[in-house]
């Protein structure tokens, strides 16, 4: 029983981390990239 909860909290957790990652996206911010081309290494 505790094994099934443990699983379903992570589960859940990183549902919430995929969906705020693709919001993000969908939002023009993520890791990768800023939008400021100017202090991106590999436009050089």
């Amino acid at each position: 029983m505790g094994t099934i909860l443990v699983l379903a909290v992570l589960a859940v957790l990183i549902g919430l981390a995929v969906r705020s990652m693709i919001r993000d996206k969908k939002a023009g911010k993520s890791l990768q990239c800023g939008g400021d081309c100017r202090h991106c290494r590999g436009c050089h």
